[in-house]
This record gives structure tokens, C-alpha cells and sequence, in this order.
């Protein structure tokens, strides 16, 4: 499935050939027959093909998507492929090529979480790059993580922020979210030990861990399971979570890892090849086509 409208795919298009493509008409080879192949350069989980594909497609090519998101693909795997004149290819190909290596870097970066955090759930929080949301948001979930949160609008977290402005015990900040929002789970950040106790004792459906060391988690763990609240809150674990300490995390009793890591990682690597179009030799034998890796 796309996330990106035909609309938004265009403006791309728009913003990196705004008045043609200046080196393709001067070499008068927009005419030309021509085939791609997008290609996996390393093992990676792939994403946004979909979007890239059809980038093609309003280009003017015809496309066959052979990885669609959320596949794993190693060195040297087909992605897609498209067939359409020079021109035509030329306008779309970089910008096809740049969407699909953002977009995997970050889903291969949180499929590479998801493995790590060994069936615990990783959710990737709102602090994608501006602008970027609709991907990032598809990347994520094609490597296998879910969301924190999409944003303000859907979901109850209470700050530090939030509570230097209540004049009410916790008790009573729990109760009165209840009962505003009876279907929304009450999730607080807490930044120690003894915050967490007390927010567990008001009735908090989850604590949100912030920037715990996995030993930390591990004493709030201990020191709920040695009290008599019940039912006991979710442990979210959020602030320097990666691939590198989740398992950490996840052995100290972490229910959920909370990250924003999958939106810093680098893009992947997408080889492009071009193909010319077969022509005839003398007596009708094909000449082989010329390819170029790009």
C-alpha cells in the first residue's frame, strides 16, 4: 500500500526536473528505448518500493515491483524494474532511487530492534524527521516495529511537563483522566524510582522509563513485583533504547522499548542499473544491450 498520493509523488517529480532534464535533451537521447533494474547492494529490509514504483509510472515508465515493503532482500536482489524511453527514466530515477534507501534504512534499522528486543514490542515514537511522518511511519511498521504514539491527538502521556501546572495528587490526576477518556490507557513518564512507585500506586496503566539505565529498570521491576499494587503497570523503557542494549533492556523487564534510533539510520545502499534497448544487428541478430550500474 502507498502513502504517498499521486499528488505528492508529482510535486517530487517537479521539485528535481522542474523544466525537463537539461543533460538528457542536450544529448538528444529522450527518444531513446530504455529498462532499469533497482537492486539491493547489501541485505536490507526494504520499504517505500511501492512509492518508488509509481514515481516511475508518472514519469510515463512501466514498472514490475518484485520487493514490496517490508521484504528482505540480500546483495544483489532484484527490487523492481521499468521500461520506458530515456527521457523518461531519467526524470524519475534518483529521486525513485533516494526514497526507497531512506525508507530502508529505517525499516532494516528497526527490524534489526525487533530482533534484538526478542518478542518484547518496540515502538518508535513521533520524532521522525518534519515533514516525513507518512513514510517513516511505513518504514517503521515494514521492519516489524509499531508506533508510541502518531501524535497529541490519540493517546493519553502525562509529563513533568503536564504535572508542574496540577495542584492534585497523582490518585486524583489518574481519576479524573478516566473518566475524561474511559477507552485511553494512562501512560506517565517517570524519571526515578520512587516517581515510578507512586504513579504505579494511583493506578497508571503504564510508566514510561525515561532515560533508565537497564538496571534501573530492573530495581522498578523488583520493587513492583515486591508490592501489593495490582494490577501491576507496563514498563516502558524510553530514552537512548537501541538495537545495541535492547536486549539489555528486555532482560532487566522492560514490556515495551520506546525509540526514536530507526530515524537516524543511514540510508541503504540502492544500485540502479540502466539498460539500452536491444537494436538489430545485420541479418537480424540482436546486439546485447550495454548496461550501466549506477
Amino acid at each position: 500500500m502507498r502513502v504517498l498520493s499521486d499528488q505528492q509523488l508529482l510535486d517530487l517529480l517537479h521539485e528535481d526536473v522542474p523544466f525537463g532534464d537539461l543533460t538528457t535533451l542536450s544529448l538528444g537521447l529522450a527518444q531513446q528505448s530504455a529498462r532499469l533494474e533497482f537492486r539491493a547492494r547489501q541485505t536490507m529490509t526494504v520499504a517505500a518500493t511501492e512509492e518508488a514504483a509509481r514515481l516511475l509510472e508518472l514519469a510515463g515508465a512501466q514498472t514490475a515491483l518484485l520487493a514490496p515493503s517490508g521484504s528482505l532482500l540480500h546483495s544483489n536482489d532484484v527490487i523492481l524494474r521499468a521500461c520506458a524511453t530515456a527521457g523518461q527514466l531519467h526524470a524519475a530515477w534518483k529521486a525513485a532511487q533516494t526514497l526507497v534507501e531512506w525508507a530502508s534504512g529505517i525499516a532494516t534499522a528497526s527490524a534489526a530492534m525487533v530482533a534484538a528486543a526478542q518478542g518484547v514490542a518496540v515502538a518508535c515514537t513521533r520524532k521522525n524527521v518534519p515533514g516525513t511522518k507518512a513514510l517513516s511511519v511505513k518504514a517503521v511498521r515494514a521492519g516489524g516495529a509499531v508506533l508510541h504514539r502518531l501524535g497529541l491527538s490519540e493517546t493519553l502521556l502525562v509529563f513533568a511537563e503536564h504535572r508542574m501546572y496540577l495542584h492534585e495528587t497523582p490518585l486524583q490526576t489518574v481519576d479524573r483522566l478516566r473518566r475524561c477518556q474511559p477507552e485511553k490507557k494512562i501512560v506517565v513518564e517517570v524519571g526515578d524510582l520512587a516517581e515510578a512507585l507512586r504513579w504505579a500506586a494511583a493506578g497508571a496503566d503504564v510508566l514510561q522509563l525515561e532515560k533508565f539505565t537497564p538496571d534501573a529498570v530492573a530495581s522498578v521491576h523488583q520493587a513492583l513485583a515486591a508490592s501489593a499494587i495490582s494490577p501491576r503497570p507496563r514498563l516502558a523503557a524510553a530514552g537512548g533504547v537501541h538495537a545495541g542494549n535492547a536486549a539489555a533492556y528486555v532482560a532487566a523487564g522492560a514490556d515495551v522499548l520506546v525509540t526514536s534510533a530507526p530515524y537516524a539510520a543511514p540510508p541503504k545502499d540502492v544500485q540502479v542499473h540502466f539498460f539500452a534497448a536491444a537494436t538489430r544487428r545485420p541479418g537480424g541478430r540482436n546486439r546485447r544491450s550495454e548496461k550501466r550500474p549506477r
